[in-house]
C-alpha cells in the first residue's frame, strides 16, 4: 500500500510579536544587556549608522528589527566581531547603531557592516551590507561589489555621509532602488 507523501506546512513568519523576542526591553522586560552600543573593548573611530527599512511603496516598516555584525577597527572577526541589534524606533521609524568604523577583513575587501533584517512577513531574515562612501575604489575592487552584474544596483549598498562619523543607510525591501540582498 503506497504511503501518501506528507504535505508541506506553511512557513512561519516573524509574526506581530517579533519585537518582544528581539527587543524585550520595549515590551517592559528588563534585560541584563545593552544591544545599542559596541562592546567596551571596541576601539576605533566612533560612528553612527541610521536608516529606515522601507516597503515597496516607500513607507517605513515600523516593526522591523535590524541586526549588525562587523569586524572591529583592525578588521578582526571571531571573538573581536561586534554584534548589535536595533528595533525600529517608533518616534523616528529608524534603526540606529553607535559603533566603530570597521576595518577591511582582507586584501581587496572594502570595510562594511553586515545587516540582517527581521520583519513581519519576511520568512527568513534578509542579509545585506552597508559600505562606506569614502571607499571610492570599493565598487571595482571589493569581491562582492565587483560581482554585481547590474552595476547601477551597487549604489544600493553604499551608505551616505550625513556628517562627520554619521552615516545613513536606508534598506528598500522591494520596488525601485531595491537594496541588493545577499544569499550567503
Amino acid at each position: 500500500m503506497p504511503i501518501d507523501p506528507l504535505k508541506e506546512t506553511p512557513s512561519q513568519t516573524a509574526g506581530p510579536f517579533v519585537h518582544i523576542g528581539f527587543a524585550p526591553h520595549r515590551a517592559g522586560f528588563a534585560m541584563p544587556f545593552d544591544t545599542g552600543s559596541p562592546r567596551a573593548h571596541a576601539v576605533g573611530e566612533r560612528i553612527v549608522l541610521t536608516g529606515q527599512v522601507l516597503d515597496g511603496s516607500g513607507a517605513p516598516v515600523t516593526d522591523a528589527v535590524v541586526e549588525l555584525v562587523q569586524a572591529d577597527a583592525a578588521g578582526a572577526v571571531g571573538d573581536k566581531a561586534i554584534w548589535l541589534r536595533s528595533p525600529i524606533e517608533p518616534e523616528t521609524a529608524c534603526y540606529r547603531f553607535e559603533t566603530v568604523r570597521p576595518g577591511a577583513i582582507g586584501d581587496g575587501c572594502a570595510a562594511y557592516v553586515t545587516l540582517w533584517i527581521f520583519a513581519r512577513g519576511v520568512n527568513i531574515h534578509l542579509e545585506t551590507r552597508a559600505y562606506f562612501p569614502e571607499d571610492t575604489d570599493a565598487p571595482a575592487t571589493d569581491p562582492v561589489l565587483s560581482r554585481i552584474e547590474q552595476r547601477h544596483r551597487v549604489e544600493t549598498l553604499i551608505a551616505t555621509a550625513d556628517g562627520p562619523g554619521q552615516y545613513r543607510f536606508d534598506i528598500r525591501l522591494q520596488g525601485e532602488r531595491e537594496t541588493v540582498f545577499l544569499d550567503v
